[in-house]
């Protein structure tokens, strides 16, 4: 039987960029229009270039953000440094609006422990991405409860794909953060694809944001492909949070235009019309559309920008180049908060190992 509660959905934008209606009044501010048009270029053209680098061996297996620039860059606009980031790994579109570095991103893909400990001051109580799939969003129900014990207004944000939401970790956040009221808001990434499994396969629930119900919370749908309705439904969930009113569940409703990482290859399950359809509704061109038609854009201006973005980016991978080498002793020192004793013995055996090594290679 289906359920019969109608799940809010927000789309201000259609596909070809054309206003559906009366938009927010923060619109009419064409410098934020223009940064989040930047930063999502931004993101695409380092995606770019990340791929480029795990397919010539620089770094390893990388989890491409092709297609969903909007969430990651509505998310990061909407946070403030006060607010804390528990992310996946597919946040690299909020990671750059947090102020991480470029190179410090590729290190973390590239396997060096630096790569989670940037030094951006707007991230400085962020968390490392998360790999295993939904357990971040305990991790965050325990960040929120640090800022209500201390009283801060401060909001934690946590984000998953869609095939994380059929998690057991993912669920019982969301029934801890509605019993204790937490200031946490849920961001799920719906790019209709757990791997190689499809959205309809996942959960029989009309909309992932229902799951919010079970937990007494609201849950809202969003096209994700549209960054303006994206940026005021997240601005008003983490505002609320603030405002000591609880946890939301937002789902962002775009499509996966790329393979799930660069391990995958998407064409063993997905037909080429169903990507090609998915690229009509991709949010870069949309927002360009927009822009074009309030005259906020030409084509002088994206070449600009193209060529400055490019320039940025090749910049940032010519600086994670040349970082100097790890301290072997790293990938020992990041497990625990004291190494246990049966594991110094190797630790400093690896160390010892590898500094004669060097010497024997400068000699």
């Amino acid at each position: 039987m289906p359920l019969s509660v109608q799940i809010p959905f927000s789309r201000y934008l259609d596909d070809q960029g054309q206003p559906l209606g009366e938009l927010p009044g923060w619109v009419d501010d064409p410098t934020l229009l223009h940064a989040l048009y930047r930063q999502m270029n931004l993101v695409r053209v380092f995606d770019q270039k990340s791929v480029a680098l795990q397919r010539t061996g620089q770094i390893g297996t990388y989890a491409s953000t092709l297609g969903q620039e909007a969430i990651g860059t509505a998310l990061g606009r909407a946070m403030t440094a006060a607010d804390v980031l528990i992310p996946y790994y597919r946040d690299t579109a909020v990671q750059l609006q947090r102020g991480v570095a470029m190179e410090d991103i590729l290190a973390y893909w590239g396997g060096d422990e630096r790569g989670s400990a940037w030094a951006a001051p707007g991230a400085a109580e962020d968390f490392p991405i998360c790999v295993p799939i939904a357990t971040q969003a305990c991790h965050a129900c325990g960040v929120a409860s640090a800022f209500r014990i201390r009283q801060q207004p401060r909001v934690a944000v946590t984000t998953c794909g869609d095939g994380a939401t059929s998690k057991g970790d993912f669920l019982e956040s969301l029934n801890l953060a509605g019993v204790w009221q937490l200031p946490l808001v849920f961001v799920v990434n719906n790019n209709q694809w757990a791997i190689s499994v499809p959205r309809h396969l996942q959960s029989a629930a009309p909309t992932l944001a229902h799951k919010a119900l079970a937990a007494g919370i609201p849950g809202e749908q969003v096209d994700g492909n549209d960054v303006l309705a994206v940026y005021d439904r997240l601005h008003n969930a983490i505002e609320r949070a603030r405002a000591g009113k609880g946890p939301v569940l937002i789902e962002c409703v775009t499509y996966r235009l790329g393979d799930h990482t660069t391990s995958d290859d998407a064409s063993r399950y997905r037909s080429a019309d169903e990507l090609a359809e998915a690229w009509k509704r991709e949010p870069i061109g949309r927002m360009q559309r927009f822009l074009h038609c309030q005259g906020l854009w030409d084509e002088q201006r994206e070449q600009q920008l193209q060529q400055e973005l490019s320039d940025q980016v090749n910049a940032a991978v010519e600086r994670f180049r040349t970082m100097p080498d790890e301290d072997p002793g790293a990938a020992f020192d990041h497990l625990y908060q004291r190494l246990p004793d049966r594991y110094r013995g190797q630790r400093d055996e690896l160390v010892t190992r590898s500094a004669a090594a060097q010497g024997g290679n400068h000699g």
